[in-house]
Formats: C-alpha cells, sequence, structure tokens
C-alpha cells in the first residue's frame, strides 16, 4: 500500500496511507507491527481480526496491536481508502503512561470525541494547525484507550449485499451531509425500509444513519475551526446545522469544549486538551 512517511521520530511513526485497492483486489493476510491507531478520512475498507468483522467508514478507527493478524478487503468500495496512522512503541505508551496490556487489536465507529481529535489530527498533518503531530497522536492514543470506548464488530451474519448497501450510504451521507437530510431519504438510497435500513446501517457501522450523519457535520466543523479563522456561526451553517446554537450544544457535547475553544487549543493553547484527557506533553 503506498504509504507518505509524516513524522519519523523513534518510537513514533506517522503515515499518511492512500490504498486504492477495489473489488477485483484479493485480501491476503497480514500481521501488524505495532501498536497503531488509524484514522480513516476517506473511502472504505473492510477488516478483520481476533474473529471479528468490521466495515470502516470515514470518521471510523482501525487499531492494531503488535503479532495480532488481519485481512483487508475492499469488495463495497471500488476506490480505495485513504488513512492517518500512527504506529507507537511500547517504550514510548510505557512513558506516556498507556498501558499496552489494554490495547487489542479492532476498530472503532464514528464516535463524536474521537472523529474530533481525527479531523485535528488531519490538521496537524497538513500544516494547518499548531498542534504538532506527536501531540496529536498521543491524544488519540489516550482516547483510544479510554474504558468507555468499545470497539464494535459488523455481525458475520450480515449479507455482503446489506454490507454493501450501508456502506454506499455512509459514503453518499459523507458526500451529502451539509445538505438537509431525513431518514426517508437516506433508506431510498439504500433501496429499502426506513426501519429495516436503520437497524442494518446501526449493525454494519456501529452508529445510526443520523448519528453518523451529525458526525460527519462535526468532523468538516472541527477541520475547519482548526484550519481557519472565520465566523464560528458561518461554519455551523456551511456544514449543515441549521441553527448556531444547536451547533455550539452539540459540538460542546462531542469535544468536551466549545467550538472557540477548540479552535484555541488547536491553534495556540494545547494544553487546554491535554489537561481534559489528562495527557503530558510531548516534545
Amino acid at each position: 500500500m503506498p504509504a507518505a512517511t509524516l513524522l519519523k521520530d523513534g518510537a513514533l511513526r506517522v503515515y499518511d496511507y492512500r490504498c486504492r485497492a477495489g473489488p477485483a483486489d484479493r485480501p491476503f493476510a497480514e500481521a501488524h507491527g505495532s501498536y497503531s491507531v488509524s484514522y480513516v478520512r476517506r473511502g472504505s475498507f473492510g477488516y478483520r481480526t481476533r474473529g471479528h468483522a468490521y466495515e470502516l467508514v470515514p470518521g471510523s478507527f482501525m487499531v492494531g496491536r503488535p503479532g495480532d493478524e488481519f485481512m483487508c478487503s475492499h469488495e463495497h468500495h471500488a476506490h480505495g481508502d485513504e488513512c492517518l496512522s500512527y504506529h507507537f512503541d511500547e517504550g514510548l505508551l510505557d512513558a506516556l503512561g498507556l498501558p499496552c496490556r489494554v490495547w487489542a487489536s479492532g476498530a472503532l465507529p464514528v464516535l463524536p470525541r474521537l472523529a474530533l481529535l481525527g479531523e485535528r489530527a488531519q490538521a496537524a498533518a497538513e500544516g494547518g494547525s499548531d498542534l504538532g503531530l506527536d501531540e496529536a497522536g498521543t491524544l488519540l492514543a489516550a482516547a483510544v484507550l479510554r474504558g468507555d470506548l468499545q470497539p464494535f464488530s459488523a455481525a458475520l451474519r450480515v449479507t455482503a449485499r446489506d454490507r454493501r448497501r450501508a456502506v454506499r450510504v455512509a459514503l453518499w451521507l459523507e458526500a451529502h451531509c451539509s445538505e438537509p437530510i431525513h431518514l426517508q431519504r437516506v433508506a431510498r438510497e439504500s433501496g429499502v425500509s426506513a426501519f429495516h435500513f436503520l437497524r442494518l446501517f446501526a449493525r454494519v457501522t456501529g452508529v445510526t444513519p443520523h448519528q453518523y450523519l451529525v458526525r460527519a457535520r462535526l468532523r468538516q466543523a472541527a477541520r475547519l475551526l482548526a484550519q481557519g479563522s472565520g465566523p464560528i456561526g458561518a461554519i455551523a451553517y456551511e456544514v449543515g446545522f441549521g441553527d448556531l446554537s444547536n451547533f455550539v450544544r452539540t459540538f460542546g457535547r462531542a469535544a468536551g469544549v466549545s467550538p472557540r475553544a477548540f479552535r484555541r487549543a488547536s491553534q495556540q493553547h494545547r494544553k487546554i486538551l491535554q489537561d481534559r484527557l489528562g495527557v503530558p506533553a510531548v516534545g
């Protein structure tokens, strides 16, 4: 898989992966070589490890533990995927107070706080934030290892057709998240009833269609807040929120800080988020 090395500092490596595999490419077994957290920013892929199956879509995370075997597949999406991937040595995690014993290979759905940290890390990778790549990786690792973040696993009994439906709609929601969207419209995109699709989507992705839509909007907002200085109200409307107060409340619940404080933490005051997550400064 093509990968650009963004940071290689001994115990911490950061890579920009751009996979172009599609349905015609046969999956093969691999093994994780380090403790890793990979943020899916575009596309989708299947991930199987330790007897569990996951469908990863934009905003979700793949977690790896050294020695664990895994297999990635792309039968539901023809255009590959892109990930920002952090790799840690055990000694660094120990020094940061992040216990390796609780680290397990798996995947995390589009969880609000994690997705916002993922967008902040992406902004740092693109030079659009004062937050360092090493700091962004530390914050991600700390959030992933929190006990309240439980991996999900798409039931193996879900048919390939249903998986394909859910992934297709997730990518459609990603592309249209700034538009007014209701469950009936989403169900029409999938070709099944609204009730059936609601259950199907949640089973495959770990979240409901509405949760995914709101979190897609929040991720876009996080990227804009981290990279620019435009009015917060304009950002709220640009990403699809019709009401500024609703955006501020929703963002605050997801990030634990207001949009304004999130912007300050991204561009100037890193210690705000570090103190909140109990993470020591790096570098």
